[in-house]
């Protein structure tokens, strides 16, 4: 394919000039890779600039009537940043070079004219805008990227649940610091009937935008699923063999999804490879929530997810998280682990779900100081206020 030739721009008021220059360049000039403007002076040359909105690369004598060469790269500098200039002077004439190479000058060459270093100067100067042009395609490229992120990062959020949940029975209250690009853990509580809470936690595998998407699409099946079924279990069996259809990327979700009756206390619940949530009870114990020996989802289809349950009573507290809080890592690569959110969980009984959440997060992050944060922090904690009579 045919591209444009690149234009120079020649100020010189040596009428000879352009001459030499036609008769130097011929052959690149007829091939289509060059094509040369001229001008005689400053002026000039910034109607040249005008009329000409491609050329990038200016060839411009100091010394000349109407407007010099100094004051042209001033000009260029508040007008055409983006263009290099490339000086043309007499050796003597050094200190105006000097004050040229202040105001910006890309390089120089001296009078009389050197044709070959001429050409090697103007090859040199083309490298520099090609590699100037290469980089700021990169910035725009990265700056639309990045914008990208944001919004799918606001769209993530958004479907959320963002406020906190409370009643005379129970209370919810979760907490997500996001990495700083888009990750996959996700969170859901919402109400069954009158009886039953659903609660849920997960992880993607995966950053980016693939993730976002498969938990938005993992986040609405198991709430279509769990309307219809009174089993965590049928409801994962489902929504697994939903996300296996057709996932070439092999991308997997770690879930946890339990329902609550608040008539008994008693958790149902399925564990689909991710991490056993805690109980806090109200005497100050922490429990581990028993796996329930479940793959994670989006792998294999056909897997029969099993059910499990557990009991909590009237101030205790279930703790659900994702790996950014055990895996989290300080400048020594030390991992926060699950000792110390045990630890930490324990002297927190008797708490509110929300000072537990923020308690949980303000020890990890302090734990991770000054190191970056690699993943998603999430918790979400529901305290058991009373049964329903």
């Amino acid at each position: 394919m045919q591209t444009s030739p690149i234009r120079l721009l020649v100020v010189d008021d040596e009428e000879d000039l352009e001459l030499l220059v036609r008769q130097k360049f011929r052959r690149r000039i007829r091939k289509g890779e060059l094509d040369f403007v001229f001008a005689h002076n400053g002026k000039e040359a910034l109607e040249k600039l005008a009329e000409h909105p491609d050329i990038h690369l200016v060839l411009s004598d100091i010394n000349m009537p109407v407007m010099d060469g100094l004051t042209l790269l001033s000009q260029l500098e508040d007008t055409r940043p983006e263009v290099r200039a490339v000086i043309i002077s007499a050796y003597g004439d050094m200190k105006n070079i000097r004050t040229a190479m202040n105001r910006g000058a890309f390089d120089f060459v001296t009078k009389p004219i050197d044709f070959n270093d001429l050409e090697i100067t103007i090859e040199k100067t083309l490298k520099h805008l090609r590699t100037l042009e290469s980089a700021l395609e990169s910035r725009d490229r990265l700056v639309a990227l990045t914008r990208e992120l944001d919004v799918a990062k606001q769209m993530q959020m958004s479907i959320l649940p963002r406020n906190a949940l409370s009643s005379e029975t129970h209370a919810i209250e979760p907490l997500m610091i996001p990495a700083r690009e888009i990750g996959g853990d996700f969170y859901d509580f919402f109400n069954l009937d009158d009886n039953r809470v659903g609660l849920v936690i997960a992880d993607v595998s995966g950053k980016g935008v693939p993730a976002a998407l498969f938990t938005t699409v993992t986040r609405s099946l198991l709430k279509s699923t769990a309307r219809n079924s009174p089993s965590p279990a049928r409801s994962l069996t489902e929504v697994n063999d939903l996300l296996a259809e057709d996932n070439d990327g092999c991308v997997f979700v770690t879930l946890f999804y339990g329902v609550l009756d608040l008539r008994s206390g008693i958790l149902r619940y399925c564990n689909g490879g991710h991490n056993p949530p805690r109980v806090v009870r109200a005497d100050a114990q922490v429990e581990v929530v028993p796996p329930t020996g479940n793959l994670v989802l989006g792998v294999v289809a056909g897997h029969d997810y099993r059910d499990a349950e557990i009991q909590l009573a009237p101030g205790d507290t279930l703790f659900l998280y994702t790996d950014g809080i055990t895996e989290a890592e300080n400048a020594g690569q030390e991992e926060f682990g699950e000792a110390r959110l045990d630890r930490r969980l324990a002297s927190l009984a008797g708490a509110t779900a929300g000072d537990i959440v923020k308690t949980v997060v303000d020890a990890v992050q302090d734990f991770a100081g000054d190191a970056p944060q690699s993943d998603d922090i999430t918790c979400v904690a529901l305290r058991l206020n009373a049964t329903l009579s």
